[in-house]
């Protein structure tokens, strides 16, 4: 029997008081892009295979710049329904702070198409994931490409050079909205603190 990916998510969380999901069902290929106001501000990228959201924290944020090399540190695998949170993980919680679903879409395996083709899952057992992403904000290829194992394997999120790269673009600090709710992170954090405060 194949270890449940989701024990490490399960194990630093208590999941009733931070009401984040416990898991969820399903495997189409979507990814998630969540901005995390936590102890540092920084976006989770998150790409849905093998029952579970692989995730990486990326202080920066993605580029539309293939010529910069966004640092992507890989930390435990989410729910597939995480790709819909979006409040407030209270004080005292692993991960306290702020979530907004910042992007969002559907994204496609490029390495399905080389010769010998290659699963999502073996891809990232070797370390060089090639996606074509379908979000609101973000579009075309990127790849992740890790350079360092051990507890947190560190990795580069890089934009491929296609149609929608644009190095003038910047939508980290253009596009602030969630793609949910439209709203804020400020925003949010002061609904998840009205809704806090009424319990």
């Amino acid at each position: 029997m194949s270890k449940d990916p989701l024990n490490e998510y399960r194990r630093k969380r208590n999941l009733g008081a931070s009401r984040e999901p416990a898991g969820g069902t399903g495997d189409a290929p979507r990814f998630v892009i969540q901005k995390h106001d936590a102890s540092r501000l920084h976006y989770d990228f998150r790409l849905a295979f093998d029952g579970a959201l692989k995730s990486w924290a990326v202080p920066k944020g993605p580029s539309t710049d293939p010529r910069e090399k966004r640092l992507a540190v890989q930390v435990e695998d989410h729910p597939l329904d995480y790709a819909d949170f979006e409040g407030v993980i209270p004080e005292g919680h692993y991960g306290a702070g702020t979530v907004m679903v910042w992007d969002r879409g559907g994204y496609r395996n490029l390495l399905a198409d080389k010769d010998p083709p290659k699963d999502m899952a073996s891809a990232y057992r070797d370390g060089l994931l090639e996606v074509w992403l379908d979000g609101d904000k973000l579009k075309g290829g990127y790849a992740l490409k890790r350079f360092r194992d051990g507890d947190k394997p560190q990795w580069l999120l890089i934009k491929m050079d296609d149609e929608h790269a644009d190095a003038r673009r910047n939508p980290t600090s253009t596009q602030n909205r969630s793609v949910k709710s439209g709203r804020t992170l400020a925003r949010i954090a002061r609904d998840g603190k009205a809704e806090h405060d009424h319990e």
